[in-house]
């Protein structure tokens, strides 16, 4: 072989090397490092005269087109050989102490993780607003005294158990609060949680359950009187008044004023349940406050003159808003009646419209005020007037024909309305109802 022809051979090998150097360098080198070696036999075979540089050549270009679509990833190979770890894989434990966090976090109820030793390693912002002092490494004795709990969590570590215990806290306020203790699996990562803890706040689910209660048995009660005073007057007249006449007429008129009572207690009671079915829905009519107002007036002024009262109203400029005319009514309704029934004799009922400017960013409000000057009503009183069967003088409402739910309906509308009632009064000086509403603005 002449010496020309050997060097010739000689650069050929080389540039193959440098392909195959170049090829190792680019940023796929854990793809492309396999072909390094396959270049180097090929180059090996053309220095020695077994394969022209044509063949070496198409071999090459279709190795390097097999490796370019080949889906093996061989960087773990070629780290196990090498002796390197893969970055991407040398800390599992910050993706999985990120995934439990974020899980904790993400739990719709107060939740606490703690560690084989019962010590907090994280907490949620429910947690954080049930136990306001509450931060991380702190064994759970500092975080509540309840005796019960922390014997659930000695004993949740002790074993596989999940645990339920009810909890009575009686400071700052009393509530009654369901603690739910879980042991977690087992890890080896350091600072890993152990237990998991959660709790659920039951207070208002009581108060709900005895408002319900209590409703139920204000409600029978109320029936129950009117209809035990017709079952009476029908045995008397089925009895020892069977021929009286006049016993018959008297007897008539008691029934039929008591079976007045229970359909207004029943339309009342329909009402409020209407009301609350649809309280999360905002109205969608527009509602003028002047015109609503004057309604209610023409209807009511006769009642009033035979009550021996004088009823005005002084509209204002317009008040639009966003609400069912049907429900502001109603509002308007209890609240002159109420003032009717209550009100002294020979008084003044003055029912006006108004509207407040807006305070700084916020928006202007539009208000309804009925007031009286009747005999008002004590301080001791006025948070509960709108409970459903709550009266100053029961005996008092029941004669003149109140059912005990007219502010109760009014509170539900004015909540419905994202409206607020307001209530005044003082004793000897009379009661003074605001229904005030968020002004409709004048592109509505």
């Amino acid at each position: 072989m002449s010496s020309v022809r050997w060097s010739e051979r000689k650069a050929e090998a080389a540039a193959w090397v440098a392909v195959a150097w170049a090829a190792a360098k680019r940023r796929w080198s854990a793809r492309w490092m396999p072909i390094v070696a396959a270049v180097g036999i090929l180059a090996a075979l053309v220095l020695v005269g077994a394969l022209n540089g044509v063949a070496a050549l198409t071999g090459g270009l279709v190795l390097m087109l097999a490796t370019a679509t080949w889906p093996l990833d061989s960087s773990a190979i070629l780290d196990a050989i090498s002796g390197n770890t893969a970055p991407a894989r040398a800390r599992p434990d910050e993706g999985e102490r990120g995934s439990w966090r974020a899980v904790i976090d993400a739990i719709p109820t107060a939740a606490l993780a703690l560690d084989a030793a019962g010590t907090l390693v994280h907490h949620n912002r429910l947690a954080a607003e049930m136990f306001p002092k509450i931060k991380s490494g702190q064994p759970m004795s500092q975080i509540s005294r309840s005796p019960d709990l922390l014997v659930a969590v000695d004993r949740a570590l002790a074993s596989e158990q999940r645990i339920d215990v009810d909890l009575v806290e009686r400071v700052p306020v009393e509530r009654r609060v369901a603690a739910t203790v879980s042991r977690l699996a087992r890890s080896t990562l350091p600072a890993s949680p152990s237990v998991l803890v959660t709790f659920r706040d039951l207070t208002e689910q009581d108060r709900l359950a005895q408002m319900r209660a209590d409703f139920i048995a204000n409600a029978s009660h109320e029936l129950r009187t009117p209809l035990a005073s017709l079952r009476a007057f029908v045995e008397t007249l089925q009895g020892p008044a069977r021929d009286d006449v006049n016993a018959r007429t008297r007897f008539l008129t008691l029934m039929a004023s008591q079976a007045e009572r229970m359909t207004r207690l029943i339309d009342d009671l329909l009402s409020l349940s209407r009301v609350e079915m649809r309280v999360h829905l905002p109205p969608r009519g527009i509602v003028e406050l002047n015109e609503s107002a004057q309604y209610v007036f023409q209807s009511l002024e006769p009642i009033a003159e035979a009550a021996k009262m004088k009823l005005s109203l002084v509209r204002g400029d317009a008040a639009r808003i966003r609400g069912d005319r049907e429900e502001i009514v109603q509002v308007l309704q209890n609240l002159i009646q109420n003032a009717i029934k209550y009100g002294r004799e020979d008084g003044t009922i003055e029912v006006r419209v108004g509207r407040d400017a807006p305070r700084g960013a916020g928006d202007a409000r539009v208000w309804v005020t009925v007031s009286d000057n009747g005999p008002g009503i004590g301080p001791e009183h006025l948070p509960r007037l709108t409970e459903r069967f709550y009266r100053v003088n029961a005996a008092s409402s029941r004669e003149k024909g109140g059912t005990g739910l007219g502010l109760a309906i009014v509170k539900h509308i004015m909540n419905r309305h994202r409206g607020e009632l307001r209530i005044a009064s003082r004793l000897g000086a009379g009661s003074t109802f605001t229904a005030s509403f968020e002004e409709l603005g004048t592109s509505a």
